[in-house]
């Protein structure tokens, strides 16, 4: 087929989870509630840390920005995709298409950088806990954000920015529920040397180097726990990462497995699937996790909540 220039190219068509007409209705109620559980959940836990002072804590001003970055991450996806299905449209303008790419790289990069922050944290807290309000100071705490943010914006900038660059040809369906990046690039008629570069660059340098980061802070908090002497002390050690430990667990876990069901031979679909996990399933999750387990939370939460009703 002939490509045209991209400027020329409309709109994409995204991939349905099903074309039957009796699931349709069933997906988009079952996606709204996963949504609304989501921002609702998160919401909650910025109310939360943001209106107990006791909460205003490294810990938890890093747990209160990944819960933004969630929502954002969720929205970025979400929405469009429930708005297709009660329209029972595959459509996505080509702005659209390139706009979604850039925000969802970017609130992806966010939560991948937080929690190797918060794993840093976890480790200063463990390993340093003399001087863990010296080294974790407001200022390194708000730098590191900005950091992140900085490095986020960059990336998923130049992603998208390389992503202009190339031709599609006509009647271009996306594989996908959404705009991912990989798909996108794989309906491309022109040459994608660089833009797969960048990726595996980008998935090699960004996304090791924070796996790296965690794994070798968590390596280090296991040998500092293991020099407890008493149970109980080790127990309360563990505890505290519990909830980081089972957050990064499952999100690492979740896009594993989306890159093992894409390696796989006619896997367009259950690469989708597999998708949902991490682009809905982890961010609506985060909240229970951090929150269950997490006596403060749910005191501050309840605080709040009280508050919220005696007023009326």
């Amino acid at each position: 087929m002939k490509p045209i220039n991209d400027t020329q190219v409309s709109e994409f068509l995204l991939l349905r989870f099903s074309e039957a007409a009796e699931l349709q209705l069933l997906i988009l109620g079952l996606f709204l509630i996963m949504y609304l559980i989501t921002v609702f959940g998160n919401l909650l836990i910025i109310l939360a840390v943001s209106s107990d002072s006791h909460l205003h804590t490294p810990m938890y001003f890093f747990l209160s920005n990944l819960s933004f970055a969630d929502i954002c991450f969720s929205s970025t996806t979400v929405p469009k995709m429930l708005l297709n299905l009660q329209t029972h449209s595959k459509a996505i303008t080509y702005e659209g298409c390139i706009t979604q790419v850039y925000f969802f790289l970017l609130f992806l990069g966010l939560d991948v950088y937080l929690l190797t922050v918060m794993s840093y944290d976890l480790f200063v807290a463990i390993c340093h806990p003399l001087h863990y309000m010296v080294i974790m100071n407001p200022r390194l705490c708000g730098l590191l954000v900005l950091v992140i943010w900085i490095i986020s914006v960059l990336y998923s900038l130049i992603q998208s920015l390389m992503l202009l660059r190339l031709s599609f040809c006509t009647n271009v369906e996306i594989p996908h529920f959404f705009c991912e990046l990989n798909q996108v690039i794989k309906m491309a008629c022109s040459d994608t040397f660089l833009n797969n570069l960048m990726i595996y660059f980008g998935s090699i340098l960004l996304g090791g180097g924070c796996l790296f980061g965690i794994l070798y802070s968590y390596s280090k908090i296991v040998s500092s726990i293991r020099r407890i002497p008493s149970a109980q002390g080790k127990y309360k050690a563990f505890s505290t990462c519990a909830s980081h430990l089972s957050a990064v667990s499952l999100f690492y876990c979740t896009i594993l497995g989306v890159y093992l069901s894409s390696a796989a031979p006619q896997s367009s679909r259950s690469s989708a699937i597999a998708s949902v996990m991490y682009t809905v399933v982890t961010p609506m999750l985060n909240p229970f996790i951090y929150s269950l387990r997490n006596k403060d939370i749910k005191e501050a939460l309840r605080t709040f909540i009280l508050k919220k009703t005696t007023k009326r």
